[in-house]
């Protein structure tokens, strides 16, 4: 089933509406029911009526509202990918067209989600800044979806780890290795010892996007054996960790990630079998000759030492929202 396709398939029994979609996606981006009456101009009252219609239509609780911003349930999660899809593609259609008219080039990136968060903004902050006249498109897509993404030419680079059979035909440049850990407050019961794992099966784990759409991290969780009725899903890994720093539970991030907050003496990287993870990140296009002139030039720019600091440089992502520094769609 094509991308299209499954998100077509909201309409097809009538029992959702562009309507109820567009005030989920609103309470998804901006985190709050009253902001996103304020944005589309409605009472908090007819926003709430059209989340709690699509939770009744879709048997789902969709979201649970915390201290450090929305939580959503799985569903939910998959929700979000799918309004965006559907409500960005106007504004995407006119975008493209409006800056071709204009003489400006545009690259279009696609990534998994703990890229986009963690490195994808020190990346395309210093690579679209040596061009005044590229634009960047950035998109966040489950990895599966990265070939056909770049075969229909949706998406001239995808970043972030290489999917199961990957055809040979997508090149790949691989450009930085990372390392997923668990971790919780230092005042936290399982953060003194190493955790068993039926103690860890019992714990609150605050996650981030990547519990759905990144191999590494949803292949931690299957190996221990979480049950999705214990997972809380945040906008964002670093409202996850805020959430954790107040002993709400474990959260799962790259190591780089918590390393400030390791050594300020605020979490505390747990110990186990099964609670660390690698994986390494790529580039991958269409061969050399397919590819426009920017997509080529940043495959090999995004290996060199520059660039590699400007993605560990940090997330640029606040605790509430998912806000790269340039980006289009955000949950897609």
């Amino acid at each position: 089933m094509s991308r299209s396709n499954g998100a077509a398939r909201l309409y097809d029994d009538g029992t959702v509406t562009p309507t109820q979609l567009r005030a989920f996606s609103a309470v998804v981006r901006l985190g709050s029911v009253k902001a996103a009456a304020a944005e589309l101009r409605v009472t908090e009252a007819a926003v709430s009526l059209h989340v709690g219609q699509l939770r009744k239509e879709l048997g789902d609780k969709l979201f649970t509202r915390t201290a450090s911003g929305l939580a959503f349930t799985p569903g939910g999660l998959r929700l979000a990918s799918r309004a965006a899809e559907l409500l960005g593609l106007q504004d995407r259609t006119i975008l493209e067209v409006s800056q071709a008219g204009r003489g400006r080039r545009m690259m279009r990136l696609a990534a998994s989600t703990l890229f986009a968060e963690h490195a994808a903004p020190g990346l395309i902050e210093l690579f679209a800044g040596r061009a005044n006249d590229l634009d960047v498109e950035l998109s966040v897509h489950h990895p599966r979806e990265f070939a056909a993404l770049l075969s229909g030419r949706v998406v001239d680079v995808a970043l972030g780890p290489v999917p199961s059979g990957l055809p040979d035909s997508i090149k790949r440049v691989a450009f930085l290795n990372y390392r997923i850990v668990a971790v919780a407050g230092v005042n936290h019961p399982v953060s003194a010892v190493p955790a068993r794992p039926a103690q860890l099966r019992e714990q609150t784990w605050l996650l981030g996007p990547s519990a759905v759409t990144d191999g590494v991290v949803t292949a931690m969780l299957r190996r221990l054996q979480i049950p999705e009725s214990r997972q809380q899903i945040f906008q964002s890994h670093a409202a996850a960790i805020e959430e954790a720093k107040r002993d709400g539970g474990i959260a799962v991030t790259l190591s780089s990630a918590a390393a400030n907050d390791v050594a300020g003496g605020r979490l505390t990287i747990l110990t186990g079998r099964g609670l660390t993870a690698a994986g390494v990140w790529n580039a991958m296009t269409l061969p050399s000759h397919a590819l426009v002139p920017a997509a080529a030039e940043l495959t090999r720019f995004i290996t060199t030492p520059r660039a590699t600091q400007a993605m560990l440089r940090g997330s640029g992502v606040n605790v509430g929202h998912f806000r790269p520094s340039i980006h289009v769609t955000l949950w897609s």
